[in-house]
């Protein structure tokens, strides 16, 4: 286990080598497969202002018109929900409490308005980009680093996530995911309830919650059970 003081040197001075960015194909797994091989890879998003990015270490996933904390619940499309029902690999952003934009991936089969939010990522480039965008003026330790995308709004903000990209293809955009390691194994993933569904009856208990285990960025520290593989 890296020391904190190693992991934030990591963070802010590395150029991480990113092994080339997903293609469609890659969305083809079960919503339940994808959301754990999500952990690991790396959001980039380019802009004018410049290229922000960051390796993603926690999701959510929602399982369409059954799952009573889902958008999709109860199979009725929306103009919200519209991007669910087609292709997997697509953004899924939507406005929360009239003031965040969350960013999720849309998985499953056509017509099945399956979707994975992105709770959380490790900042690993444009740092002071974020910064900027986050009004936080100090990066100097850990724990204001982790500020910057401990969470699906903060990480959409830092990012410059807004309903524009609504729809884009993750594989062919501006705002796009890269490979950038092995897919993690199962002793690394940490599974565990979603976050504020509690909403959702049965479904609130579904530990469709899956997180890097230890990491620092987290959104919320919680107890956890090990996924397998």
């Amino acid at each position: 286990m890296m020391r904190r003081e190693d992991i934030i040197t990591t963070i802010t001075s590395t150029r991480y080598p990113w092994n080339g960015q997903v293609d469609q194909e890659f969305f083809d797994l079960p919503t339940h497969e994808l959301a754990r091989r999500l952990l690991g890879m790396i959001c980039v998003h380019e802009t004018p202002l410049g290229r922000t990015a960051g390796r993603i270490i926690e999701v959510e996933m929602y399982k369409g018109p059954w799952d009573k904390a889902a958008h999709s619940y109860g199979g009725k499309m929306t103009e919200r929900t519209r991007v669910m029902y087609g292709p997997p690999g697509h953004a899924y952003v939507y406005f929360i409490y009239g003031m965040h934009y969350c960013l999720n991936v849309v998985s499953g089969p056509v017509g099945y308005p399956e979707a994975i939010l992105i709770r959380a990522l490790e900042p690993v480039e444009g740092l002071d980009i974020m910064a900027k965008r986050r009004q936080i003026r100090h990066l100097g330790s850990m724990r204001q680093v982790c500020q910057l995308t401990n969470g699906p709004g903060k990480l959409a903000q830092a990012l410059g996530i807004t309903r524009e990209h609504y729809g884009l293809p993750l594989y062919n955009s501006p705002l796009t995911l890269y490979h950038d390691q092995d897919p993690l194994p199962s002793s690394q993933i940490a599974a565990g309830p979603r976050i504020n569904v509690s909403y959702a009856q049965e479904a609130a208990d579904f530990p469709w919650r899956f997180w890097i285990v230890d990491h620092p960025c987290l959104s919320v520290k919680t107890p956890a059970q090990k996924t397998k593989t």
